[in-house]
């Protein structure tokens, strides 16, 4: 369902357009013909293609930054990172389409700024859900639960079954490898 106000009306647009015909191969044009609106509507949110995608990741974004900022509040217990994929999961849900955008267009997020700051979030996230002294089984365990997640949002999409069975199918999967790496020999 399309947002209400003209920035995020802009944003939506342009995520469908780069969606379909890939970033590069979009216009300025080709976005303020689809919203209906004149260039000159358009320039005043936005100068660039550019300017678009950073503040779609921004906005998308958001969640994950305000989880990584609650998750440093919190205890270091299994249950606070249980709790962090459990959030992560439902941030990932909603920046799904931004997602999928970067997947599917590697090369430029990597030229943006974009690539470098997602990067960092995912290095955090790493260290936010295992501990220094675990091994390297259990590190490895815990990595793989966040790339469970993404690896769910773009390969279920192809495997039948009902959509939240899925999703639920990833998260239960994600939680579980974090768990096993808390019980792992050094803290049995």
């Amino acid at each position: 369902m399309a947002r209400g106000n003209t920035r995020q009306r802009i944003q939506d647009v342009a995520l469908e357009l780069f969606a379909e015909q890939g970033y590069e191969k979009t216009s300025l044009r080709e976005i303020s013909e689809r919203l209906e609106v004149t260039k000159a509507a358009l320039y005043y949110h936005f100068k660039t293609k550019e300017e678009i995608l950073i503040s779609l990741f921004r906005d998308l974004t958001r969640p994950i930054d305000e989880l990584i900022a609650w998750a440093g509040e919190q205890p270091r217990t299994l249950e606070t990172k249980q709790e962090i994929l459990r959030r992560y999961h439902v941030a990932l849900t909603g920046a799904a389409p931004l997602f999928r955008f970067m997947q599917e267009n590697q090369a430029t997020v990597r030229d943006l700024s974009i690539g470098e700051t997602f990067k960092e979030r995912m290095v955090t996230l790493t260290r936010l859900i295992q501990e220094p002294d675990f091994a390297m089984a259990d590190r490895v365990r815990c990595i793989s639960a966040l790339f469970t997640m993404h690896a769910g949002m773009f390969f279920m999409q192809h495997v039948e079954g009902d959509p939240e069975e899925k999703r639920d199918a990833v998260l239960e999967v994600a939680v579980d490898l974090v768990t096993r790496a808390h019980q792992g020999p050094a803290r049995g």
